[in-house]
């Protein structure tokens, strides 16, 4: 359970705490100093989110554990940093940037709901491309807005890349909730019509039968031909 991948992700959950106090006003929090400090440490946790995945993969180092605590991890620390951007409001120039926070945040609980589930039917969820982008957009959009007492255009350009991620993280979380949706239709109706789930189950049985009778006759035909040769 201790091996490199697995510490990568509690680190990840271990710098959460010194991310968030940059928003207190009192030393020795409020210098420009711990302001880049935060920032690069939300930076480093980002890097591990990828790092964590690809060495415990590439070393077959996967776990149940990493499994539990890898989307924990990101989560959290996704939520702290639109958090810290929430409680600060120097660091983003339109006031309209608080939507697309909420937005982030609730397409987050959303998906960690829908997630939890479907976990509990044996369905998956798998992450898609476009929520991947959506991924690599927020966190470089929150990175670049921790930064802007560094770079004031770092600010403005990542107002713009988490307004990208947040119309992304809305067409993910559709995407995320339809195919939930489909599986209670699909389970709603299979409880409606027993009938129909019965004949369903009859004819996959005579299928499976009828497969194996189409191969025992051409097999006996294949061992007639040879003993007439």
């Amino acid at each position: 359970m201790y091996n490199l991948p697995n510490m990568l992700t509690i680190s990840r959950i271990l710098v959460i705490p010194l991310i968030f106090v940059s928003v207190f006003n009192f030393a020795p929090f409020n210098t420009f100093a711990w302001a880049m400090f935060a920032g690069a440490l939300f930076i480093a946790a980002s890097i591990t989110d990828y790092l964590d995945g690809y060495l415990a993969r590439a070393w077959n180092q996967t776990s149940a554990f990493g499994r539990l605590l890898d989307p924990i991890a990101d989560k959290l620390l996704v939520a702290t940093a639109l958090v810290v951007i929430l409680v600060k409001p120097d660091m983003y120039s339109w006031n309209y940037t608080v939507i697309a926070v909420f937005v982030i945040l609730c397409r987050e609980i959303l998906v960690s709901g829908l997630r939890e589930f479907l976990r509990e039917v044996n369905v998956g969820l798998p992450v898609t491309k476009l929520a991947k982008w959506k991924t690599t957009f927020q966190m470089t959009a929150l990175a670049m807005m921790l930064f802007k007492d560094l770079w004031i255009w770092w600010g403005f350009v990542g107002e713009v890349l988490l307004w990208v991620a947040a119309v992304l993280t809305f067409i993910t979380g559709y995407q995320y909730y339809q195919r939930s949706l489909d599986y209670v239709k699909e389970e709603e109706e299979r409880r409606r019509n027993p009938i129909k789930k019965m004949a369903s189950a009859v004819k996959a049985v005579a299928e499976k039968m009828t497969g194996k009778s189409a191969k025992s006759q051409a097999a006996k035909k294949t061992k007639e031909a040879r003993g007439k040769k």
